[in-house]
């Protein structure tokens, strides 16, 4: 393995460490339709407003086919039920 200059194992280990705020969430602006069989634009609709989060789930544009979902716990009406 080539040493690189200006290298140190402790910072490396301490950028890891960090998580990187705008890696936090994502927002999905296309996925893979099975029924279409390439990636599609979705719309993302609200099934359930739970303790631990808001429950959304992707839909194809195309056909309507459901391609994802996903549990937002920083979203819209997740604190509605925290009260």
């Amino acid at each position: 393995m080539k040493k690189r200059p200006f290298y140190s194992a402790s910072a490396n280990r301490q950028h890891m460490e960090q998580p990187h705020e705008s890696f936090q969430e994502f927002e999905a602006s296309e996925l893979y339709c099975p029924t279409c069989g390439r990636a599609v634009p979705v719309n993302k609709f609200l099934l359930l407003v739970l303790a631990d989060g808001d429950r959304y789930e992707y839909r194809c544009q195309l056909c309507g086919t459901k391609v994802g979902d996903k549990i937002d716990h920083s979203g819209q009406f997740y604190g509605i039920l925290r009260k």
